[in-house]
């Protein structure tokens, strides 16, 4: 049972790389390009400032992932600045996808604490301090990688105590999770999701709350309208998404729609576009 490549294959990651070396001065993320960021510290020491007061000095080379757009601060303390591979990242289907709203708002991670990501991290320094052909473009498909790998890490190590994460990390509720992600156009009851798991009808829909956050028929409506937003900005015609996530008509997408986003499909594609379009103007 492969946890993530389901999840990914609906709503896989891009990056791109735009800062490789040393950062002397304040930079400043508002968030308004919509889209997440990633930062390795490979040396020196540098501040980092969040909205809530989330402050920290770090001194150790380091992961800051932040999966959604997040106002925050990278402020070298040393004269000599701090070296950083930088990039920016986005999960398909837009900010409110399932996999970053599923994360936290921000990790910090010490690299020697992430065996896994080690070789990766090394190829990434050796590339960033290279001037091979190819290098930006390269290092845009490894921060990618970055992201897969630091996904894989937080799964097995069970870093995330509720949300769809935490649900694929906890072995009684994996299985189920990925049917569901695997099948959505099935008419799945709580009594067949919990025979995937081995369980009694009670006592998944009680477990399954309490580490998802949702009970099964809300998790199931959630991924549905998921990839049905998807899947429209993606220009696909509403009948064939509606055959697709399990609706027996476009109207009955349009009705569940509505009951989980308070818009119905067209609606709610024209506010994506209208905001979409104020961010490409702004850049």
């Amino acid at each position: 049972m492969d946890r993530l490549s389901t999840l990914l294959s609906q709503f896989g990651v891009r990056s791109r790389l735009f800062h490789s070396g040393k950062l002397c001065g304040t930079a400043t993320y508002d968030g308004t390009d919509q889209r997440g960021h990633i930062h390795l510290l490979q040396s020196g020491s540098l501040g980092l400032r969040g909205l809530r007061g989330a402050n920290q000095l770090l001194t150790r080379p380091s992961l800051i992932f932040l999966s959604r757009p997040t106002w925050h601060q990278l402020i070298p303390v040393e004269p000599e600045g701090a070296r950083l591979l930088c990039a920016s990242m986005a999960f398909d289907g837009g900010a409110d996808n399932p996999v970053s709203a599923s994360l936290p708002d921000l990790l910090v991670l010490p690299l020697d604490e992430l065996p896994l990501l080690a070789d990766t991290l090394r190829l990434m320094f050796s590339e960033a301090a290279d001037g091979h052909c190819g290098r930006e473009a390269l290092l845009d498909r490894l921060f990618e990688v970055l992201v897969i790998l630091l996904l894989r890490y937080l799964l097995d190590e069970r870093k995330l105590s509720t949300g769809i994460m935490a649900g694929l990390a906890d072995p009684r509720l994996a299985r189920s999770l990925v049917r569901m992600h695997e099948m959505p156009q099935r008419a799945w009851s709580v009594a067949e999701l919990a025979a995937e798991s081995n369980m009694s009808r009670t006592a998944y829909a009680e477990h399954f709350r309490a580490v998802v956050g949702q009970t099964p028929a809300e998790y199931l409506l959630s991924w549905r309208i998921s990839l049905a937003q998807k899947r429209l900005r993606e220009g696909r015609p509403i009948a064939l998404i509606a055959d697709e996530v399990g609706y027996e008509s476009p109207s009955a997408l349009a009705r569940a729609f509505r009951r989980k986003t308070g818009s119905s499909p067209r609606e709610w594609l024209k506010a994506r576009e209208d905001a979409e379009g104020r961010i490409a103007q702004r850049a």
